[in-house]
């Protein structure tokens, strides 16, 4: 498919200069990061910021507005914000209140915004959260902490931003705000997938006359394909799924989002929501109010998902209230009275996620000839900015195997988080200390990746050497002690285990490898670990995810390796081909 882009590797920066230029009189640009800031807040209160990956719109820097959002962290294509742009985004609307962030519950959305969280409050800015789950058929009940943030997003908003605006306090905000979020329930079905623009294929295979069931947002694949069905066979049994789950009853009110996910026109909305109505009469549930719109997308893709929202007499209180943004209002604010600002903002030049063009090996040079026995900084350097330019080589191999059981941006991920800590490392000519060259790699990744990639693989390098003293050189067991630290980090962190179709799977039996091999010395080791993670990437096939965006596939996950194992397994084999002089 041939969208409407320049280049890939711009996308975000510009449709961000775009939607700003369109919509100045209403919101800036932060200067350093993809942050939506509304010009025109309202003072003295709990600020609310909402975001995750592009690629969703209008969600999320379309959800910014008068008694919405005050500001929308936004990151690359179906990718989290890194934590730099949600503490950068957070910090500039903060007046002194605290901050609630509202966003999806994803991996890396997850893991980024409770990284941004930390560093606003060691700013002495206190801070909640509170993550969307109303997908229903991601997870069981007993689970629903695993569930997945769809169309839901729009109501836990609504509600967010009027108890934000009606002056409640941090704690009473949040405890409105999960009360919306327990409330409302959705489920969704994929009838064509997406497509990542600079990506040939689409982001999974759906054959004429099928339908993914209980798709994500994200557009990963669901978790069941079912021949194709008339509207209303296909809305009785989403119907039925939601109300299994949610706590309606005759009598109870409710309101209704029936929400296309890209390419779904109104017509087949309203014919869903047609029968939808149908059956909420029958079961006696009444209904306050009911949109029909594109609210949650995911490019292009084809489906619709169905929201019930079960009020109370509470949040039928901060749902009434007036909002206002481009793209969703309700009430009788609509805008026509806020005074006019700047028609567009200044244009800003943004470094891409991931530049094509910037893809030339860099000249690696080592210490000697043969086998290295330690490394000193100027070849940890040079071994980590070969390992840049091996992962860079293999962004489309990574891409194709996140594509299977994911929502394909793995590859991109991490070419540009590589590209970013090579560029930090070119820099680097003359640092003394090991254990700084590889603190700045991780930093640099750990702050423009995103996903839950960033934080994890930027703790590769960074957790283990973070606050080490300077060393000038580091043999065998000094690179195993630094990696089970990191080891340590990224599961505190990530709660992953061996068996949870991770990163951690090759992880674990490398660092336990080095562990085990490094008074053989550097190079045996580092082959131990290389095979240790490759036998981990393989033994990936035999699980069901536990985390990110494949856990929902449940057994459908089982004969597809793991990407974020891959890439372990890649940057081991890159330190031992440095380390041996076989690049």
């Amino acid at each position: 498919m041939r969208k409407i882009i320049n280049s890939p590797d711009h996308v975000v920066s510009e449709m961000m200069e775009g939607y700003i230029s369109a919509y100045g009189r209403y919101y800036e640009k932060h200067p350093n990061v993809n942050g939506v800031i509304l010009k025109q807040r309202r003072k003295d209160k709990v600020a609310l910021v909402i975001g995750g990956g592009s690629g969703h719109e209008p969600m999320f820097s379309g959800f910014v507005g008068k008694g919405l959002a005050d500001a929308a962290a936004c990151g690359n294509i179906f990718a989290s914000p890194d934590p730099n742009t949600v503490y950068e985004t957070a910090k500039a609307v903060d007046q002194g209140k605290g901050v609630i962030f509202v966003y999806g519950c994803y991996a890396g959305d997850n893991l980024n915004f409770d990284m941004g969280e930390e560093f606003l409050n060691d700013d002495g800015i206190p801070t909640t959260h509170v993550r969307v789950w109303d997908d229903v058929a991601s997870a069981p009940k007993e689970r629903i902490e695993d569930r997945r943030g769809i169309a839901g997003d729009v109501f836990v908003v609504k509600i967010a931003g009027a108890a934000c605006d009606a002056g409640l306090s941090l704690e009473e905000v949040t405890r409105v705000t999960k009360k919306a979020r327990d409330n409302t329930k959705t489920i969704g079905v994929a009838t064509a997938p997406a497509q990542l623009p600079g990506i040939d294929k689409p982001i999974f295979e759906l054959p004429e006359g099928e339908i993914e069931y209980g798709m994500g947002l994200h557009g990963e694949r669901g978790v069941l394909r079912t021949a194709w069905q008339d509207a209303d066979v296909l809305v009785e049994k989403m119907y039925g799924q939601i109300m299994e789950d949610a706590d309606l009853s005759a009598g109870d009110e409710v309101c209704v989002l029936v929400n296309g996910l890209g390419s779904t026109t109104i017509t087949e909305l309203a014919i869903s929501y047609r029968k939808v109505k149908k059956l909420l009469d029958r079961d006696g549930i009444k209904v306050h109010d009911t949109d029909l719109n594109s609210y949650c997308t995911s490019q292009e893709m084809g489906g619709f998902s169905i929201t019930l929202f079960k009020l109370d007499e509470e949040l039928k209180k901060y749902y009434d209230m007036p909002c206002y943004c481009p793209f969703y209002a309700k009430g009788e604010l609509t805008g026509a009275g806020i005074e006019e600002q700047e028609e567009s903002a200044a244009s800003i030049e943004e470094e891409p996620e991931f530049d094509e063009n910037d893809i030339e090996a860099a000249k690696i040079v080592r210490s000697r000839e043969g086998v290295l026995t330690e490394l000193n900084a100027a070849d940890a350097r040079n071994m980590l900015i070969y390992i840049a330019d091996k992962i860079i080589a293999k962004k489309p191999y990574l891409t194709e195997i996140d594509s299977a059981i994911g929502d394909g941006d793995h590859g991109i991920g991490m070419a540009g988080g590589m590209q970013k800590a090579k560029r930090k490392l070119l820099k680097m000519e003359d640092e003394k200390n090991v254990y700084a060259v590889f603190e700045a790699a991780g930093k640099a990744m750990l702050l423009s990746m995103g996903g839950a990639s960033g934080v994890i693989f930027g703790s590769l390098y960074l957790a283990g050497a973070k606050g080490m003293e300077s060393k000038s050189a580091l043999r065998a067991g000094d690179l195993a002690a630094m990696e089970r630290m990191s080891l340590a980090a990224i599961q505190e962190r990530g709660k992953a285990e061996v068996g949870d179709k991770t990163m951690v799977d090759a992880l674990v039996p490398a660092v336990e490898a080095m562990e085990a091999e490094h008074g053989k010395g550097l190079l045996e080791m580092l082959k131990a670990a290389e095979a240790a993670a490759a036998q981990g990437v393989e033994d990936t096939k035999k699980y069901q995810a536990k985390f990110g965006r494949a856990k929902s596939l449940m057994e459908r996950a089982v004969g597809y390796q793991d990407a974020g194992a891959t890439s372990v397994w890649l940057i081991l084999q890159g330190m031992r081909e440095f380390v041996e002089d076989k690049m």
